[in-house]
């Protein structure tokens, strides 16, 4: 009797508790499946979540330093930059790395220290070659013939061939690009290819205007109005020079609008519009002594 008494007592459990296993056990499968149906969907990770902190520091602070680079702020540039190489090296990350190279060695170039401008495109060179950055890789070598032609150290006329077979490595870099075309520009104006010169600047200015690097866009036009007071197109060199300084302000870059302001004025020299230049001396100068104070 005992025995069926725990028999019909145990009957009765599970018949009690049929209900709630049926409806855990459905919980549950609904559960799997709404597991899978997340897995399944491409936009969420399917393995674990890339960290991505440290790199995006490193990028705003590499931009930092080269907008002071840009600037001819080179102290705040070298100072910047230092913490933008920390944080790459602590991250082992070889396309900041290279970058940081790359950044400081246009600082060492700018100040006129090309021995230690070469050794940072060198180590550019070996970390991209090593890491497969193709792109950087190209990068890095347009910044070697940039260096070389303003050292007279290859032909002008080798220039646009060289550049034109770096930019056919780079797709997505758009600034590197820019680069590649100001570098040909440059050497066609020392060729005195007036033109050829022009429309490869003026293709590097789409890029910055369209990217919004207004820095960028206001040498561009810089140099277009280089190219126009060489050839003794004084008024479009000055309508480019105002270009210029239109792009600076927006972008409160004292350093450009000194330079714009000044060579306005030797454009106005030349085309023998004294007061004008004289005006124009001063405003650059009174720029200088503002950034100074």
């Amino acid at each position: 009797m005992k025995n069926r008494f725990i028999g019909c007592a145990r009957f009765f459990q599970i018949n009690l508790l049929f209900p709630v296993l049926s409806f855990l056990f459905s919980m549950r499968l609904l559960f799997f499946c709404a597991v899978l149906c997340l897995a399944a969907c491409s936009s969420l990770p399917k393995g674990p979540v890339e960290t991505f902190t440290i790199r995006k520091m490193t990028e705003s602070q590499l931009e930092m330093a080269n907008k002071e680079l840009d600037r001819g702020n080179y102290e705040k540039a070298l100072e910047q930059l230092g913490e933008a190489r920390r944080m790459a090296v602590s991250i082992d990350d070889p396309s900041q790395l290279i970058r940081t190279s790359l950044a400081y060695s246009n600082i060492y170039f700018y100040l006129g220290n090309y021995a230690e401008a070469v050794r940072s495109w060198e180590e550019a060179l070996t970390e991209a070659e090593l890491s497969g950055e193709t792109e950087l890789a190209a990068l890095t070598r347009i910044y070697q013939i940039r260096a070389k032609l303003f050292n007279k150290e290859i032909p002008e006329a080798d220039v646009p061939a060289l550049i034109e077979k770096e930019l056919a490595f780079i797709t997505k870099d758009r600034l590197a690009i820019a680069l590649g075309l100001t570098v040909t520009a440059l050497a066609e104006k020392e060729l005195a290819h007036w033109d050829e010169a022009e429309t490869a600047l003026r293709k590097a200015l789409q890029i910055h205007e369209k990217d919004r690097y207004l820095e960028q866009a206001a040498y561009d036009c810089y140099l277009i109005a280089s190219v126009y007071s060489v050839s003794g197109r004084y008024e479009q060199a000055l309508e480019s020079l105002h270009q210029a300084i239109a792009f600076d302000r927006r972008s409160e870059n004292s350093y450009g609008l000194a330079m714009d302001w000044f060579a306005l004025g030797e454009v106005y020299k030349k085309a023998g519009m004294i007061a004008e230049s004289n005006a124009a001396y001063a405003r650059s100068e009174n720029i200088k002594n503002a950034m100074q104070n």
